[in-house]
């Protein structure tokens, strides 16, 4: 039913939705660390960054519900629970990081004005976006997406014959877990289950005659197009980081060596266009969060336009009081959560996209079990609780990777189908 047209609008819109402040300013400082290692970082940051996030989408198009549908076959009590802290989560964290790169990046250099102007400014035209919900595929994917790839390749790509093409050193022990644990930091996971939700509520809302099998044909084609082109960009962006080792020191932060990148390829005007990408970017993400949060508010009070609407703005100004803290520290702040939160979503995302035969609700119940209970002792650690007993879990394998849950999961779900394999449960 769809034609190409169509599948290219959800596929730029579902980037948009995607690429937000972490998937921007992770990269580069991440190249720049990694060195000669940088394509194991980044196959690593790709794996947790898009495999995981485009996996979420797929599910998404298979199940075509909301987010409490990840978590129904535990139970619909953990399913609430769980779809509670995920929103409370990305509308705290991730929605007003986008506010606070856009202003220490596309604003601060330029005017000298406050962080709560910026902020306020930002987050009322976020609200503005969200209570026009039924326009965003239109827009995020006929305007702005197409803006961002444009600026990203002329970065990428002048970057790239910018610098003599050889690496240095790397200072990063396990260049592949830590691209992984960055990509976490993306909120991709977590984005794909908040955001896939606004994609099916918008989609029902432009295309009410469609078919289950059409609009599932269109969300998967749509995820993998958006999931090669963030990959190609992470992975250029990367790159660009790894090859200008010799232009930055150490001391280097997230937003300065993307800041040098954007001047070195695109000189003085460079940093107009950087600037322009950041807004964007961030904004794309943030209007996808307090939508999706204000969806699945309103879905719990039979679809109030009422709470949606309240939802929506108290999302916007939770944005502007986060807001004003600086990037890294948010960034510090979200880890803990995190370090629990993410192989949770993770693992829902996988069982959701298994086929049913593989993921009955026993095996549902008792794989994430085994990740909540082996996810502790990262997020412990995380808060520095763990450091006087370390050792009482370094049997767990993979524990010093932070991802001790990764194989007792793997174990589970295959034991547990094996068990129950002939047992309708």
């Amino acid at each position: 039913m769809f034609k190409k047209k169509e599948t290219l609008v959800t596929a730029f819109a579902l980037f948009s939705l995607f690429f937000g402040a972490g998937n921007l300013i992770l990269p580069p400082l991440l190249g720049f660390n990694s060195g000669n290692q940088w394509l194991i970082v980044t196959i690593g940051f790709g794996l947790s960054a898009v495999a995981i996030p485009v996996l979420g989408i797929l599910a998404h198009a298979k199940l075509q519900g909301t987010l409490i549908d990840f978590g129904n076959k535990i139970s619909p009590t953990f399913s609430l629970i769980y779809a509670f802290f995920i929103y409370a989560i990305a509308i705290a964290l991730p929605s007003p990081r986008t506010a606070s790169v856009t202003h220490e990046m596309a604003i601060q250099p330029y005017w000298d004005i406050s962080s709560w102007f910026t902020s306020s400014i930002y987050f009322a035209l976020v609200l503005l976006f969200a209570l026009n919900r039924s326009k965003i595929l239109n827009i995020l994917g006929k305007i702005l997406t197409p803006a961002i790839i444009i600026i990203l390749i002329l970065i990428i790509g002048i970057t790239v014959f910018s610098f003599p093409f050889n690496f240095g050193s790397t200072s990063i022990a396990s260049p592949f877990t830590n691209g992984i644990l960055e990509g976490y930091q993306t909120f991709d996971a977590i984005g794909a289950v908040v955001v896939g939700g606004v994609i099916i509520i918008s989609i029902n809302l432009k295309y009410t005659h469609a078919s289950y099998e059409d609009k599932k044909t269109l969300i998967r084609n749509a995820a993998w197009f958006a999931g090669l082109a963030l990959f190609l960009i992470y992975m250029g962006l990367i790159l660009s980081g790894a090859l200008s080792h010799t232009a930055f020191n150490v001391e280097t932060t997230r937003t300065e060596i993307l800041s040098g990148l954007a001047k070195q390829s695109l000189g003085n005007i460079g940093n107009l266009f950087l600037s322009i990408l950041v807004g964007l970017a961030c904004f794309t993400t943030a209007v996808g969060i307090v939508t999706g949060t204000a969806d699945f508010a309103a879905s719990r009070f039979n679809d109030s336009k009422s709470v949606y609407t309240i939802t929506a703005i108290l999302g916007s100004v939770l944005g502007v009081l986060v807001g004003q803290f600086n990037v890294a520290y948010i960034i510090a702040v979200a880890i803990p959560s995190l370090m629990f939160i993410y192989p949770i979503t993770i693992i829902l995302i996988l069982l959701n996209v298994v086929p049913n035969k593989y993921a009955t609700s026993i095996v549902f119940k008792a794989v994430t079990i085994t990740t909540i209970l082996f996810s502790i002792p990262d997020f412990l650690g995380s808060i520095s609780a763990l450091s006087p007993a370390a050792e009482t879990f370094s049997w767990i394998p993979l524990q010093q990777y932070s991802l001790g849950w990764v194989l007792p999961a793997l174990v589970v779900f295959i034991a547990t189908n094996i068990i129950y394999r002939n047992k309708p449960v």
